[in-house]
Order: structure tokens, then C-alpha cells, then sequence
């Protein structure tokens, strides 16, 4: 595969963000005989939500109470979390996306040379990283691609040996054909072009109905934050969930779905997008899992007024 040079990523006005304190459990949802993981990275600082969602004021976040206390907090600022999912399907062992990364020059002063036990929980979420056999990157942002790789020796070298790292094909050839500033260059440097040097990137053809990846495993178009991006669609018996990727990032998106992302490609394509999405898992079964909704980051779309709300599903430990 010919490695291409991709994308162009704002400034980012934030503080650094802290790092949580270890936890030996793990929190999971069960879809029929899919245990889904989520794999803690960092949780973003207060300044990240007015930053990506400048459309989700202290009165919008007010409209909708049920929000508080575990999506927003006290001062009606929106919580939002870096983390990543675990799974097991068709006998493959998964990752969908990667997170911040540790130890990376970054623009973003709250993602910038981080130093979190990522790794280490995912040792204890039964995953160690050699065994780790299927990546799925949502789309390729800094904050979804970071543990793509990791120092040894001076270099970057993948993280996951032994896996494939997928990717839609759309979002690469969009990233090949912008110019990059520096930042968004050093990205690419050191997590996207050392999975291509190794030879584990794919680049896949995603069509408007979805493509199974794996048993049980479905990746859904959603472009508009980036125009390549996924939602990753799991199935097992009679269950359904969804991992969102970037086409929500926070359950104030449910109430107002024409909050635009600071970082949207496409905002009026990000919406349509989002809508449709939302419509179609409206009053289902079907578990939705936020790629940045903080805790408990996974529940079911309901109708409520003119729009939806998210009715919270807790982790159990696993």
C-alpha cells in the first residue's frame, strides 16, 4: 500500500487534562454472546466540551435535566472521556479505535505527551496487546488512532503486532488529497504511516448498507465529522449495539441534534447524518455506545419531546 500524506487539524485552547487513577475493573456490557469493554484512556478536561460543542451552552445543557449529574456537571459543562472498546467476535479479538496515545507531541495541550496506564488496563481487561488481532479505527483523528503505535528504541512501532488496523477507504483518500498543517502531519508520522510501513493498514470499501467485517461485526457509514468515518455495528442472537465513532460525540446531541462539532468536516452532512441515525435506533433495543460519553457511556434512544434522550444502561464490572 503507497502511504499518502492526509488532513489539516484546528488549534486547540485547552488546558491538559488528569489522568484518572487506576482500577483493576473493567466495565462491559454484554450483546448476545459479545462482551464489550471500554477501556479508559483520560478524562477530557472541563474546557474540551464549549471547545467541540460550542452550540451545547449552560442553557441548552439546562433544557435537558436529564443530562445531570453523569453527562454534565454542576456548571452545566458538558463531561466528555477519552477510551476505547474491547471485544470478542467470531473468534477475533478486537479494538475499535485507539485513543490519545502515550508520550506524542501534541498541538492540543490535554492530549500533549500524555502518560496514562492505558495499556496496563487493557492487560487487565483480559486483552494484552500481542493477542489483539483486528483494529477498527472509526476515522482518523489524533484522538482515535494515538495507541495505533508506541516508542521502542526511539521509533514508533505498532502496538498490535499481530493485527490487521482497518480503515474506510473514503477517509484515507480524503486525508490524501488536503494539505496537512504541522500537527496534524506529525500524526501521521507517528500513527498512521509506521501501521503502513509494517504492512497491517487496510483500506476497505464501506457501501451505504454496511459491510461486515467479521461475524456479528458491521461497519456503518457515517460521514460528516470526517467524510470516511464509521460507526461500528455489533450483533450476536437477538441483540444489537452500536459504538458511535465521532457522529455523536455527547448525549446532549440526542436532545439537540444541530449541535455541530467544532471539527466537523461537514456540519450539515454531520447532521443529516446524525439524525437519520438517531431515527433509526429511536425506541430499539438496540445499545448505543459513545466513543466520549463519560460514564455510564452506553444506553437506549428514546423519543422524548420533539427529539430523544438517552436512557442510561450501567456497566457491570467484568
Amino acid at each position: 500500500m503507497t502511504t499518502r500524506k492526509p488532513g489539516h487539524s484546528p488549534a486547540h485552547p485547552l488546558t491538559p487534562g488528569s489522568v484518572p487513577a487506576a482500577r483493576t475493573e473493567t466495565p462491559a456490557w454484554t450483546v448476545g454472546d459479545i462482551v464489550v469493554r471500554r477501556i479508559d484512556e483520560v478524562e477530557l478536561p472541563p474546557q474540551t466540551g464549549p471547545w467541540l460543542l460550542p452550540g451545547a451552552t449552560p442553557d441548552v445543557v439546562a433544557d435537558s435535566p436529564w443530562l445531570q449529574p453523569d453527562f454534565a456537571g454542576a456548571e452545566r459543562v458538558l463531561r466528555l472521556t477519552s477510551h476505547t472498546f474491547a471485544l470478542e467476535a467470531g473468534g477475533l479479538r478486537i479494538l475499535v479505535d485507539t485513543g490519545i496515545g502515550n508520550g506524542k507531541d501534541r498541538a492540543n495541550p490535554a492530549w500533549n505527551q500524555l502518560r496514562t496506564d492505558y495499556l496496563e488496563r487493557l492487560e487487565r481487561a483480559g486483552f494484552s496487546p500481542e493477542t489483539i488481532e483486528l483494529v477498527i479505527l472509526t476515522h482518523l483523528h489524533t484522538d482515535h488512532v494515538g495507541w495505533n503505535t508506541r516508542s521502542h528504541e526511539g521509533t514508533w512501532v505498532p502496538t498490535f503486532p499481530n493485527a490487521r488496523y482497518i480503515t474506510s477507504r473514503a477517509e484515507w483518500d480524503h486525508w490524501s488529497s488536503v494539505d496537512m498543517e504541522e500537527a496534524r502531519e506529525q500524526m501521521f508520522r507517528d500513527s498512521i504511516h509506521p501501521v503502513d510501513d509494517h504492512g497491517l493498514l487496510d483500506l476497505v470499501d464501506v457501501p451505504a448498507d454496511g459491510l461486515d467485517i467479521a461475524p456479528g461485526i458491521t461497519l456503518i457509514p457515517t460521514p460528516g465529522h470526517t467524510p470516511g468515518q464509521v460507526a461500528v455495528r455489533l450483533s450476536s442472537r437477538d441483540s444489537t449495539a452500536l459504538i458511535t465513532g465521532d457522529c455523536i460525540h455527547h448525549p446532549v446531541q440526542l436532545a439537540e441534534p444541530d449541535i455541530h462539532s467544532h471539527v466537523d468536516i461537514d456540519p450539515a452532512q454531520a447532521e443529516a447524518t446524525r439524525r437519520d441515525l438517531l431515527a433509526a435506533l429511536a425506541d430499539t433495543d438496540t445499545l448505543l455506545l459513545g466513543s466520549h460519553f463519560p460514564p455510564p457511556t452506553a444506553g437506549l434512544v428514546r423519543s422524548h419531546r420533539t427529539t430523544y434522550r438517552l436512557q442510561p444502561v450501567p456497566a457491570r464490572v467484568a
